[in-house]
């Protein structure tokens, strides 16, 4: 019986777009086919690696050293060495910080480096106090920001990206703890994308369908659409009783509107953060294009939403004005008026089981 995973890969590595993709439910495979897309490509490059990845397997790679001998008094996220090692000695502080600007995170660090370069960095110290600098523990969202950062970083090192120059495998970037991160880490692929899509394949996976749908809307209908909608194909992994299936995303798979709908259900309160508003769009835009016509207005004429042309534009202004891409923070109280509006009115009216 033939390896479902190792199939998939094929299907991605004989793919000519160069810009990948793909939304997959926890637990349908989407590392170990990272896994398995990196064997093919090996077994086709002499034994090496052909390409840079980013996936559970890295973020493995850092532990704490919490010192409760000493009171905590030398926490450090210790970094266990691997063939990456010897790239370390070209990552630099400023590198990371300007990474790590975008998440305005509220530490500084430092790394402790081997005394031999070959070894690469040993640790990294944390701190809330730049004068003093006590030594401090992250936490658990702050921590997979920081390693997705250093391998960001990462990649841009010559020596390490030029070696493995013929894909970047991204995948599941986002947990549930980044989601008020989204944009920010969604705009760290686009520019993944920017700087590598012309000379090499770059595949995303995720789970997240905030950041699937982002990343679909930027890469087809943004401002840069033009350049990329013809070299993007965007599919959705799924789980066919004891096999796995890939299907372009475009053809409707999975009623990934009634998914979009729970997703935006289950966003409440203090969890309702402005990305829903581009969540909320995409539905308007399937119903639209499902009723024949492509126009969100007339399906917000159809629930009777309130002056259904002021409403486009704050749906626009919320999800596709250019700084949308830092929109990080949670909707105000206005913008919940109109989002609850919109929604419960769609719900009402169209009847969706949920």
């Amino acid at each position: 019986m033939k390896d479902p995973l190792a199939e998939i890969a094929t299907q991605l590595f004989n793919e000519n777009a160069n810009i990948l993709l793909i939304y997959g439910f926890n637990a349908t495979g989407k590392t170990r086919l990272s896994v398995a897309y990196q064997d093919l490509t090996k077994e086709k490059n002499q034994g090496k690696n052909a390409g840079v990845y980013y996936n559970a397997f890295s973020e493995d790679l850092f532990t704490w050293e919490n010192d409760p001998e000493n009171h905590h008094r030398d926490t450090t996220l210790r970094i266990k060495e691997s063939r990456l090692n010897p790239f370390h000695t070209y990552l630099n502080r400023e590198d990371l910080s300007n990474q790590l600007a975008r998440y305005s995170p509220k530490y500084g660090f430092a790394f402790n480096r081997h005394p031999d370069p070959e070894r690469g960095i040993a640790s990294v110290t944390f701190y809330a106090d730049q004068e003093h600098k006590t030594p401090i523990k992250l936490s658990r969202g702050e921590e997979r920001i920081f390693i997705w950062c250093f391998f960001l970083s990462l990649f841009q090192v010559e020596a390490f990206a030029g070696e493995r120059d013929d894909h970047l495998f991204i995948d599941d970037p986002v947990s549930s703890l980044d989601e008020h991160n989204l944009f920010a880490t969604a705009e760290s692929i686009f520019d993944l994308i920017e700087n590598n899509g012309d000379e090499k394949k770059v595949i995303v996976t995720t789970h997240h369908v905030g950041l699937f749908s982002i990343l679909y809307d930027w890469l087809t209908k943004g401002e840069k659409a033009e350049k990329y909608r013809n070299n993007t194909q965007a599919s959705v992994l799924t789980q066919k009783k004891d096999t796995l299936e890939l299907s372009p995303h475009k053809k409707g798979i999975f009623l990934y509107h009634l998914h979009l709908l729970r997703t935006l259900k289950d966003a409440s309160g203090q969890q309702r953060f402005q990305f829903h508003f581009v969540l909320l769009r995409q539905v308007l835009e399937n119903i639209a294009s499902f009723l024949g016509t492509g126009r969100i207005g007339l399906v917000l004429e159809n629930i009777g939403v309130t002056d259904p042309s002021k409403m486009i534009n704050r749906i626009n202004a919320l999800s596709h004005k250019k700084a949308y891409q830092f929109q990080s923070e949670r909707m105000s109280a206005i913008e919940g008026e109109w989002f609850d509006e919109i929604f419960d009115k769609l719900l009402t009216q169209y009847r969706f089981k949920l």
